[in-house]
């Protein structure tokens, strides 16, 4: 555009270029929350395929922690990204609830002897 041009948009234009970036903002915060699910799922896959100890109970929290945070990373996506504030106040609730859980079986974790 030359200095002193002046570009006169009609309306359909205007919501084109509006509907274009609406678009655009919606892709993009689809990739940034599927990226972002997609972390926490292989996070949460590769934490929960350590080997076994042989005791049920360590290895029942020790594998269950990686599952409870991967829980909460996919809830912090929710907020990040959803919407719907009934997902919302769940994701809300997913986060205070599995960090409790958490910290429960770390809690036993450190309590028991190492095999």
């Amino acid at each position: 555009m030359t200095p002193g041009r002046v570009v006169i948009l009609t309306v359909g234009a205007l919501a084109a270029i509006a509907a274009t970036s609406a678009s655009g903002l919606a892709a993009m915060s689809a990739q940034g929350f599927g990226a972002q699910m997609a972390d926490a799922m292989t996070r949460m896959h590769q934490a929960m395929m350590a080997p076994q100890s042989g005791d049920p109970d360590r290895d029942f929290a020790a594998m269950m922690i990686p599952h409870h945070q991967g829980a909460v990373e996919m809830a912090q996506a929710e907020l990040a990204y959803g919407k719907d504030e009934r997902l919302r106040r769940l994701a809300q609730a997913i986060i205070v609830e599995q960090n409790q859980e958490i910290a429960v079986m770390r809690q036993a974790l450190a309590e028991r002897k190492k095999p």
